[in-house]
């Protein structure tokens, strides 16, 4: 005969029932966590608490933290679920500084705008004010400067417009490590060349070059500086090839020094 225990259906109904009841009560639970879970997101979303308490702005170097704020619309005490990121980003988009925008929401209180700016490739002096080039060339014509800030050569004598917008296409090109060895850059046309420009280096040396192929000619400068005297003056030439034009007692230019690019 067999070991086993054989148990009755009336021995088995109250384990059924205890297992029964045991899920019933989970799927309660459950329910209810989702049911208060909704109505306390419901409360947070029409209470203060959702106010936006905090705004922060990431990326700015010429634009000041305040304008960027007041310019989006976004005041503190906002719903921050009500924020219309695409409004933001249309808003701040039509600042001329301003290349891409991106607008994050932090839980519970708190807003991030981050943004990408065109960079400055030179400011021209016109009427002894500074006025700021971007690399996409937008001349920020409204935004005159007593002095520039430093961060991009200085454009001078560029009266025609058609050589300035060509020029500030080449500097956009030009990497960002050579363009910050520039001071100044002075346009010095003559009838023979009407792209010629002359710069002064932040190492005191004066380079003459044309507009046309100027980001690339300038690619060879680094090395080409580096077997220059520091303390002999002259002129370097970049064009097809580079030389060297020592200066004499006089200022005049002597006899070329050819120099490898």
């Amino acid at each position: 005969m067999s070991d086993k225990k054989i148990i009755s259906i009336e021995e088995r109904i109250p384990q059924l029932k205890q297992s029964r009841k045991k899920k019933a009560n989970r799927r309660l639970v459950f329910y209810l966590s989702i049911f208060f879970l909704l109505i306390g997101i419901i409360v947070y979303l029409q209470s203060p608490l959702s106010g936006i308490k905090t705004i922060g702005v990431t990326g700015n170097t010429s634009l000041e933290k305040d304008f960027i704020i007041s310019q989006s619309g976004i005041q503190l005490g906002d719903n921050l679920w009500k924020v219309e990121q695409k409004d933001v980003k249309e808003a701040l988009l039509k600042i001329p500084e301003i290349k891409n925008v991106s607008v994050k929401r932090n839980f519970p209180s708190s807003l991030i705008i981050t943004i990408t700016e065109f960079h400055r490739v030179g400011y021209v002096k016109i009427d002894g004010s500074y006025f700021p080039i971007l690399e996409n060339g937008t001349e920020l014509i409204n935004q005159p400067m007593n002095l520039p800030n430093g961060d991009a050569p200085i454009l001078l004598g560029f009266e025609e417009g058609i050589y300035l917008s060509e020029f500030t296409e080449e500097l956009t090109n030009l990497p960002l490590s050579i363009s910050n060895l520039i001071s100044e850059i002075h346009w010095i046309p003559t009838d023979e060349n009407p792209y010629r420009v002359k710069l002064y280096m932040n190492n005191g040396l004066e380079v003459h070059t044309s507009i046309r192929r100027f980001s690339q000619k300038m690619l060879a400068y680094p090395s080409i500086a580096q077997q220059i005297d520091p303390n002999k003056p002259g002129v370097l030439h970049i064009d097809v090839g580079a030389f060297f034009k020592p200066l004499n007692e006089n200022d005049e230019e002597v006899d070329n020094d050819e120099i490898e690019g």
